[in-house]
């Protein structure tokens, strides 16, 4: 099997021209031989301007790169696409897929015999993994790390769940213009991802459980030396595996393992996006996320990790508690401690070298839980015939079986038009409904589940209501809110035939979610419905590409060719 600069010659129909030539450019970059004649760690940079969860990536890469050669291997650094969540238009979920086919097609384009990506905004590690597993190359997966904590007039804060919290505070009139405008330069004092349990640090401690990545790396802060220091050693791992030439990503993944990320999400008080791209993810395999388990799951396994938005700490404390590997050890025969590692440590090995961390409150034990049940609940119902998920630990317990009269928003344009308008016909027990926000009819299914609570409800002092539809939502954020309804209202989903005034009704414990309109009144409507239509902006290049691909919020959002075959 061909090895090095070797690998995935350039067709030019003589193998030894080919390889002539290769050498011969590479050169111009001052490499020896001896150089040229190791085996290739390729790692990905995903640097960029606009991107400041990614800031220390240029230290990590150095890192890494300085591990790699300490073992006697290679590094080739390369470029691949950067999705920073909020400079992201329409929504970076619209082109998390776009990143997974860059980054899959660099890896089989280029000679390497490993590859080490680099991610940790919210939709770049799934992005990486889910083309990792695809192009099936040892991989070692490094996340970015989170922030450290700002703070404010004696106030710990995270974004961005506290983004989020003063900024209801504001739009209520409890914050005045020139205290937002200081809260804004506090809330994320350094490079990293958001130092909550939001989707980055969701999808980092997943990688984790995966085994996927070193054992504390999901939880190390951003800035910390310990980060490169860990970077460091996943170069040196990254470089055995060049060596051995594994394990691959195909032996590490196993039912085991997306059952043990599984318990890891729930666990964690995790963000549903989270459950999207975990799904992605497996269905690049042989194997599937069954939704049901899923949820069977939330009802066995408690949140442990104490962080916002289910909690009260941030990711620091979480990492100074003993990070993933302590969380495992508390879960104890939850956890299938005979999955492998890329290290080559099952995460047995990793849960006997978890750390024992005197007075730490920021990882409980099964006896003394955050909350009974695990983060999510999976909902079904005649408004989701396909599922809806909840993040109850992050919910309010009063809301969880509530019936309220639906007030109806067609798309996000019209719910910023009017959710603050003084004549909306609003009050705090009514559901608001958002349709048309989905993985097509948004397009990219959009952070948008997170309704703002009508401003005349808020000055009122409302806190939460019901909220829901077939958008997504920030992991960072805290609400009663049912989000991922599936069909979405653009393919004709349920959602599309919502009427304001409807009553609709939600029950987490008996996991439903329903519509209390007759069947045929239902039908009535569905026949109304205007035909499916395809819409201006999906007339070309990506944008047709995803229109016509894109698959529901239960398949993973993945395009429907991306799929393992059989799925």
């Amino acid at each position: 099997m061909a090895e090095g600069l070797r690998k995935g010659l350039t067709s030019y129909g003589d193998a030894g021209f080919s390889l002539f030539l290769r050498k011969a450019f590479i050169k111009a970059m001052g490499y020896s031989d001896d150089a040229l004649n190791r085996p290739i760690v390729g790692i990905t940079n995903t640097y960029s301007d606009y991107n400041p969860c990614h800031g220390n990536v240029p230290q990590i890469i150095e890192a890494v790169k300085r591990g790699v050669m300490l073992s006697g291997a290679m590094p080739f650094v390369f470029p691949t696409i950067s999705i920073a969540e909020s400079f992201a238009h329409p929504t970076s979920m619209y082109l998390r897929n776009l990143m997974a086919m860059d980054t899959e097609e660099m890896i089989r384009a280029q000679p390497m015999d490993a590859i080490v990506v680099i991610g940790g905004c919210d939709k770049t590690l799934p992005a990486q993994i889910m083309a990792a597993v695809s192009a099936d190359l040892p991989t070692v997966v490094i996340p970015v790390g989170p922030m450290v904590v700002g703070h404010h007039k004696g106030e710990v804060l995270g974004a961005c769940t506290d983004c989020r919290r003063l900024w209801a505070k504001y739009r209520a009139g409890e914050i005045d213009d020139n205290e937002i405008e200081a809260v804004n330069g506090r809330l994320a004092p350094s490079v990293g991802t958001c130092m909550v349990m939001g989707t980055a640090s969701t999808m980092a401690c997943v990688t984790e459980a995966l085994g996927l990545s070193l054992p504390m790396s999901a939880t190390i802060p951003a800035p910390h030396a310990e980060r490169f220091r860990s970077a460091e050693a996943s170069g040196r791992v990254a470089a055995a595996m060049a060596k051995s030439k594994g394990p691959k990503p195909s032996e590490i993944l196993t039912p085991g393992s997306f059952r043990n990320a599984q318990v890891v999400m729930q666990a964690i008080g995790g963000s549903t996006n989270g459950l999207i791209h975990l799904t992605a993810i497996a269905n690049r395999t042989s194997y599937r996320i069954d939704l049901e388990a899923f949820d069977k799951l939330g009802r066995e396994v408690p949140v442990l990790v104490d962080l916002k938005p289910s909690g009260e700490h941030y990711m620091e404390h979480f990492h100074h508690a003993g990070g993933v590997p302590k969380l495992m050890a508390q879960l104890g025969n939850l956890i299938d401690l005979d999955a492998r590692t890329i290290t080559g440590q099952t995460l047995r090995d990793v849960v006997a070298a978890a750390e024992e961390v005197p007075g730490q409150d920021a990882i409980r034990s099964t006896a003394d839980p955050i909350k009974s049940q695990g983060a999510m609940a999976i909902l079904h119902g005649n408004l989701a015939p396909r599922g809806a998920v909840i993040k109850q630990s992050a919910a309010s317990p009063k809301l969880l079986q509530h019936t309220g009269r639906a007030v109806v928003f067609e798309s996000i344009e019209d719910m910023t038009l009017r959710v603050d308008d003084p004549a909306l016909e609003v009050t705090a027990d009514d559901v608001l409904v958002l349709r048309n926000a989905g993985p097509r009819g948004a397009p990219g299914m959009p952070e948008a589940g997170y309704l703002p609570i009508p401003k005349k409800l808020a000055r009122a002092g409302v806190k939460d209501m019901v909220r829901i539809s077939d958008a997504r939502m920030s992991g960072t954020a805290f609400g009663t809110i049912v989000l991922h309804i599936t069909p979405e209202s653009a393919v004709g989903g349920p959602l599309a035939l919502v009427r304001s005034g409807d009553m609709i009704r939600l029950d987490v414990q008996k996991r439903s979610i329903d519509l209390l309109v007759d069947e045929a009144e239902l039908q009535r409507r569905r026949a109304d419905l205007p035909p499916a239509k395809t819409p201006e902006w999906a007339r070309r290049g990506y944008a047709h590409l995803f229109n016509e691909t894109i698959l529901q919020a239960d398949e993973g959002c993945d395009f429907d060719f991306m799929r393992a075959k059989g799925k």
